[in-house]
């Protein structure tokens, strides 16, 4: 464990030097950021650290921020949204920016200007950290706001997250839960398999007569795979069954059926649809989700976008390199990343060529047992693409209560290393 610690603030260290320039020279060039998440918060945040003249402006309509991370234990009932939240208006006030509470409508990069509502605001570099959005053209029966509204994805915290809360703890004990995983990639690589733990526990420990349903459009578990297995045969096994290759094709919200391809249909009385994701919408709009159509490209040692220049996308809108993930850890380590050359850029200085950046993701199988994965990514330059360092990162034996006051010190510490 005290190697772990040491590998991840060493990770944590060199993302942050590499990106660090001095801030002899300053200049008062425009930045402007759309998205206060991960990604975008962290990148306000360094850019004020490493070179205060520069004009920053978040975008962001929320006055607050609510963590993906740490949301599956508000669904299973070991936290609050209250504990997994934080006020923009410290960021605002430490990092000295302009925040405008409102949502980006469109952005025109032959103008540099990005437009919220009436208002269009120039800028000289564009920061896009607008998350995910979610995919429902291939279900039938969830075309409609009211639709998905019945089925919650809960795949971002907030309302959504209680109202899950809320369907489980209203079902009877004896009814059954579904859940889906769209394929890869989609945000949290181990996310959904942390919320079926999770679930399962509530169950075990509250409606013993439940069920769960796991049906995955993927082969296999695709993060934690052996940990999160054997957690579920040892002691979820008379509540969680495990389905994969099953891809959803339409859910009727009246009667609580979905219809998959080789499964055929299911009945439950509470439904989570997990739906695949893709780049944010003003970022698709924008023309900057350029490969497949539904991720973004970018240059690796400045996250600008190879589909515009002086912009640059953020967190889990990119198409990262192979292996790494869509994570909370991951976007906050490129925005470090990002800001470092930023601030360069805007001093004239050259941007650092060997950005190191580490991730981390902590999972709860129980109210009180964690498991972990761990990674480093180095720049190759003759690829021109991050790879994972060799022999770096590692993977829990199994899961253990010490474990857990890792993961909630992680969740603080990023929490505060992101807004102040």
């Amino acid at each position: 464990m005290t190697q772990r610690r040491t590998f991840l603030q060493a990770g944590l260290a060199a993302a942050s030097t590499l990106a660090a320039p001095c801030v002899a020279a300053q200049t008062g060039e425009r930045v402007v950021i759309i998205g206060g998440g991960f990604g975008g918060a962290t990148a306000a945040r360094y850019l004020h650290r490493f070179n205060p003249a520069l004009q920053i402006t978040l975008i962001e309509p929320a006055s607050e921020f609510v963590m993906c991370p740490m949301s599956n234990r508000v669904i299973h009932g070991g936290l609050s949204l209250r504990d997994i939240s934080r006020p923009y208006s410290r960021l605002v006030a430490q990092s000295g920016l302009r925040w405008v509470r409102a949502r980006a409508d469109a952005i025109d990069t032959s103008l540099s200007e990005v437009r919220v509502g009436t208002e269009k605001i120039p800028y000289d570099r564009l920061i896009v950290a607008p998350g995910v959005d979610y995919v429902y053209d291939g279900i039938d029966g969830l075309q409609t706001a009211a639709q998905q509204a019945r089925v919650p994805h809960a795949w971002k915290a907030g309302e959504q997250t209680q109202q899950l809360r809320q369907m489980l703890q209203a079902l009877p004990d004896g009814g059954v839960v579904a859940m889906t995983v769209p394929k890869v990639p989609y945000r949290c690589p181990p996310g959904p398999y942390e919320r079926a733990s999770l679930i399962a526990h509530f169950l075990q420990t509250r409606k013993p007569g439940a069920k769960l349903l796991v049906f995955d459009a993927n082969p296999e578990i695709q993060a934690k795979k052996g940990l999160f297995e054997a957690v579920w045969k040892s002691r979820y096994g008379a509540q969680i069954e495990y389905v994969p290759n099953a891809d959803l094709k339409a859910v009727d919200t009246q009667s609580g059926t979905l219809s998959f391809d080789l499964q055929g249909k299911v009945k439950a009385q509470v439904i989570n649809v997990i739906p695949p994701q893709r780049a944010g919408a003003i970022a698709r709009s924008s023309g900057l989700a350029n490969v497949g159509d539904r991720w973004c490209g970018v240059d690796f040692l400045s996250y600008e976008s190879t589909a515009a220049k002086g912009v640059y996308v953020l967190g889990d809108s990119i198409a990262g390199a192979p292996g790494m993930p869509k994570s909370a850890h991951m976007a906050n380590q490129e925005a470090k990343v990002c800001a470092g050359a930023i601030a360069a850029q805007s001093m004239g200085m050259p941007v650092p060529s060997l950005p190191i950046i580490a991730n981390t993701c902590y999972s709860f199988v129980s109210q009180s047992e964690v498991i972990h994965v761990a990674a480093v990514y180095r720049y190759d330059s003759a690829k021109k693409t991050m790879v994972p360092a060799k022999d770096a990162g590692g993977l829990s034996e199994r899961p253990t209560a010490t474990e857990a006051l890792f993961a909630m010190a992680w969740a603080t510490n990023i929490l505060n290393d992101t807004l102040g």
